[in-house]
C-alpha cells in the first residue's frame, strides 16, 4: 500500500473536533511549533494535530506527525538546489495530505522557501480552510513586493518581530504581533534554574563563549575561523578559556574531528588520553592532555562535555552539547554566528560580535536579494550596528580578536552594547507569544 493510502487510512473519523495541519522545516520552527501546541492544547484539549515538523512536534501530535528535520533543515541556495528533487516530492505529497486530512486550519511555522510556494498552491485549491502564518517569513529584507501577493494567499500572519504587524497590515495583510516565543523559552530555563535553588550565575573574566551554528554546514564554515580566532586571543591573553556550545552529540563530534585537524592546535602527536570520567550530565567523557595538540575524539550523550583541549598543562577549549543558556550567562564574551542565537545572547546580556560565512555562491545571491543593512536581528531592531558583524570575507580571526579584546578590556563597550541589548529584549514582549499565537489561531478558526 502506498506511503499516502496509508497515511489516509490513518485518519481518524471527523467528529465535532477541528484539526490543524501543521509544516515546520528547521530545528528551531520546531521548538516554536511545539511550545504553540501546548498552548492551543490547554485551550482545547480536543484539538487533533497532524501534518510535519520534528521530534517535539512529533511527541505531541502523535503518531500521523512525520518528523522530517533531518533531511528538510538544510541551508543556502547550493544545498536547496542540490536536494530539489527531494522537496519537490515533499511538496507534492504535502498537498495530498493537507487535502486528504480536510483540516479545518493550516499552519506554516517560517520555512519561506517551502512555505511561502505551498501557500500560494493552498490558495488555488477551493477547499475553505484557513491559512495561517507563523513567524514571518523575512520578506521584508529580501523582496516586499511580494507582501501584497502574500496578502491574496494568507488569511492571518502572526508575527514575532514589532515593526512586521506594521509593515504587513499596510500591504492588507492582516497580522498580529503576538511577541517572540524566545522570550517565553528562556525565562522559561531562568524560572528552572531559580526553583532549583540556583544562585545567579556571575561571568568568568577569562571565559569566551563560541557558538558556531547549529547546522553541520554552518559549523564546517565557521568552526575553523572560530578556533584561529582563539589562537590569536592566546597569544595576547593566556589565561583565557573557551566554551563552544554544539546543538547535538552529532555535531560535537564534528567540531571534534575539526579541532584534531586545525593547523591552529598545533600538531597531534602527543595524545594521553585520560580515564573516562563522569561529565555534568551524567555521560562519559573523554579527555586527551595535548601541548597545542588536539582532543581524543569523544562519544557520548547528550548534556555535559564533549570533548576537551589542554593548553600548556591547563584546559582551555571545551565543547558542550546542550548548554547554550548556560554558557551564555558564564562567558564574559561571545563570538556568535549569525541567526537566532544572536537575539538569545542579547536576552542574557551577552556582550558579543557576530560571525556568518556561507559558500561563496550562496553569499552572491544573498548580497544580490537582502536589502537590510544589517544581518544581525539585535542590529536590524536596533536600526544601527550594535553588535560588530563580520561577515564572508571580513570574518578573518584577527579582526575577531581584535572585536572580541576591546569588549574584554573596556568596561564602557560592554556596558554600552548591554544596555542596548535591555531596550532590544523589551521590544520582543512578554513571555506569552505561543499564548496569544494560539488564541489567534483559535479566534480564525471559530469564525469559520
Amino acid at each position: 500500500m502506498p506511503a499516502l493510502a496509508r497515511w489516509k487510512r490513518a485518519l481518524p473519523i471527523r467528529m465535532n473536533y477541528k484539526t490543524i495541519y501543521f509544516v515546520a522545516g528547521e530545528a528551531s520552527a520546531d521548538n516554536h511549533g511545539a511550545a504553540l501546541m501546548r498552548a492551543l492544547r490547554s485551550f482545547d484539549a480536543d484539538l487533533q494535530f497532524i501534518g510535519r515538523g520534528g521530534p517535539q512536534m512529533k511527541v505531541i501530535a502523535g503518531k500521523q506527525f512525520e518528523n522530517w528535520i533531518d533531511k528538510s533543515g538544510v541551508l543556502g541556495l547550493w544545498e536547496v538546489i542540490k536536494h530539489y528533487a527531494y522537496f519537490r516530492k515533499q511538496f507534492r505529497i504535502t498537498l495530498s495530505e493537507i487535502e486528504a486530512s480536510k483540516a479545518d486550519a493550516v499552519v506554516l511555522i517560517d520555512y519561506p522557501g517551502f512555505n511561502l510556494r505551498l501557500a500560494r498552491a493552498l490558495h488555488r485549491d477551493p477547499m475553505a480552510r484557513r491559512l495561517i502564518y507563523y513567524i514571518s517569513p523575512q520578506v521584508w529584507a529580501w523582496n516586499r513586493s511580494r507582501i501584497k501577493k502574500m496578502a491574496q494567499w494568507i488569511d492571518l500572519m502572526l508575527c514575532i518581530f514589532p515593526f512586521e504587524a506594521e509593515l504587513y497590515n499596510q500591504s492588507g495583510l492582516r497580522t498580529i504581533f503576538v511577541g517572540h516565543p524566545m522570550i517565553e523559552r528562556l525565562r522559561a530555563h531562568k524560572s528552572a534554574s531559580s526553583s532549583r535553588g540556583e544562585i545567579e550565575i556571575e561571568r568568568d573574566p577569562n571565559l569566551i563563549a563560541l557558538f558556531p551554528g547549529s547546522r553541520s554546514r554552518e559549523v564546517r564554515k565557521i568552526f575553523p575561523i572560530l578556533i584561529e580566532t582563539a589562537h590569536e586571543l592566546l597569544r595576547q591573553k593566556p589565561d583565557l578559556r573557551f566554551e563552544v556550545a554544539a546543538a547535538s552529540p552529532q555535531l560535537a563530534r564534528e567540531m571534534e574531528e575539526i579541532v584534531a585537524r586545525s593547523p591552529a592546535m598545533g600538531p597531534t602527536s602527543h595524545l594521553h588520553p585520560f580515564p573516562s570520567i563522569r561529565g555534568e550530565a551524567g555521560t562519559k567523557q573523554s579527555q586527551a592532555t595535548v601541548g597545542l595538540g588536539s582532543p581524543l575524539p569523544s562519544r557520548r550523550g547528550e548534556g555535559g562535555v564533549s570533548g576537551v583541549v589542554q593548553y600548556q598543562d591547563r584546559q582551555m577549549l571545551e565543547i558542550k552539547v546542550g548548554e547554550t543558556a548556560d554558557i551564555m550567562q558564564r562567558a564574559f564574551v561571545g563570538i556568535v554566528a549569525s541567526g537566532s542565537a544572536t537575539l538569545e545572547a542579547a536576552y542574557f546580556r551577552l556582550p558579543f560580535v557576530l560571525v556568518y560565512k556561507v559558500s561563496w555562491l550562496t553569499y552572491l545571491a544573498g548580497r544580490l536579494l537582502v536589502r537590510v543593512k544589517y544581518l544581525g536581528m539585535p542590529n536590524v531592531l536596533a536600526e544601527k550596528e550594535v553588535v560588530p558583524e563580520f561577515i564572508q570575507h571580513r570574518a578573518q580571526p584577527r579582526a575577531l580578536a581584535q572585536a572580541v579584546s576591546r569588549l574584554l578590556d573596556e568596561p564602557s563597550a560592554r556596558h554600552n552594547m548591554v544596555s542596548e541589548f535591555d531596550a532590544i529584549i523589551s521590544s520582543l514582549g512578554k513571555d506569552d507569544a505561543s499564548k496569544n499565537a494560539g488564541q489567534a489561531i483559535l479566534a480564525v478558526l471559530k469564525a469559520r
